[in-house]
């Protein structure tokens, strides 16, 4: 019952509402519209359980059995595909699960993509980047490779997240190397924008508190970033691909890199609020191509939602309008 109502409540939050910005209709529609009339689903997904550097929780994520109940459970909460966190030729591991996910989401009529997670190294940052993009792209992007036609595309060509971590990657390098590709990416970056904007096609909206800072009872949830980020994607960047964000809370007590920060899930209520901000700045008739749950599997920093929320269920203001 309690999966049911959580995934009437996720599909109705995430549809279009026809609710806008009053402002919005004098803006500059973006460019990039959803292809099926609303933002498609996606969460992010960390491919590295098993792995001895991370805690341990009750699966691997070598798993095929444990990959295809998640794709599954996903599907039935409306989420369309996984955006994986993935390093290259530094984590052998993510890799590897990285290929199996892939290989099962063909199967299953699922999608992915993949994030790369940027070196903090400050020396061959860019040359490490590029011969990553050219071992992906070889791998999991060539005609002949497990679960093509599971990859992530929009307008055809190949979508890519960046986590940028060191930032000292050289990205107009990357993107020019990028652009000899058969089918050259959509790279999508964090927001807001760096040094490199030019190289990027869009931007997404992370998890985090906002310019006040993260509070001590957690509860700034991020209403300040979000709107920022929805605003300014729409009045300075309607050229590029806006990718909306939303998440049920943040806890990093768990991670060997802990700072002690903190978002409460408000008893479900930071998920309905972050799912359904983007409405206010989003015109009804051009919402948003994606929209990131962040995150699927991330328990070390406390923003899981595989295992559910605590206490989300509709309710007399939040009607479900869809059945899962």
């Amino acid at each position: 019952m309690v999966a049911r109502s959580f995934a009437a409540l996720l599909l109705f939050l995430f549809q279009s509402q026809g609710c806008s910005h009053p402002g919005s209709q004098q803006a500059p529609p973006p460019r990039h519209r959803a292809a099926a009339g609303s933002p498609q689903i996606l969460a992010v997904y960390e491919a590295w359980f098993g792995h001895p550097r991370h805690i341990a929780i009750d699966y691997s994520s070598h798993d095929p059995i444990v990959i295809r109940k998640q794709i599954s459970h996903a599907q039935s909460l409306g989420i369309s595909g996984f955006v994986v966190d993935w390093y290259g030729y530094r984590e052998p591991f993510i890799d590897r699960s990285y290929a199996l996910l892939q290989t099962i989401a063909g199967e299953e009529k699922f999608h992915v993509a993949m994030m790369y997670d940027e070196t903090k190294d400050d020396e061959g940052a860019t040359d490490e980047a590029i011969e990553d993009f050219k071992l992906f792209d070889k791998t999991y992007l060539s005609l002949t490779a497990p679960g093509r036609q599971a990859y992530l595309t929009y307008n055809g060509r190949p979508v890519i997240f960046v986590f940028p971590n060191g930032q000292h990657t050289d990205w107009n390098r990357v993107r020019a190397e990028a652009n000899k590709w058969p089918q050259p990416p959509l790279l999508i970056d964090e927001y807001p924008p760096g040094p490199f904007a030019a190289a990027f096609d869009g931007y997404y909206a992370w998890v985090q508190p906002g310019k006040k800072g993260w509070a001590a009872d957690g509860s700034n949830w991020g209403e300040d970033y979000l709107s920022d980020f929805y605003r300014t994607m729409e009045s300075k960047y309607p050229d590029k691909i806006t990718v909306g964000g939303a998440w049920a809370g943040f806890n990093d007590s768990k991670a060997s890199w802990s700072l002690n920060r903190h978002i409460s899930q408000r008893g479900g209520e930071t998920f309905a609020d972050t799912c359904k901000l983007w409405r206010q700045y989003s015109p009804a008739d051009n919402p948003l191509p994606f929209l990131f749950v962040e995150t699927w599997n991330d328990y070390e920093e406390g923003t899981a939602i595989e295992p559910g929320i605590p206490n989300v269920a509709p309710t007399r203001d939040r009607p479900p309008c869809t059945s899962p």
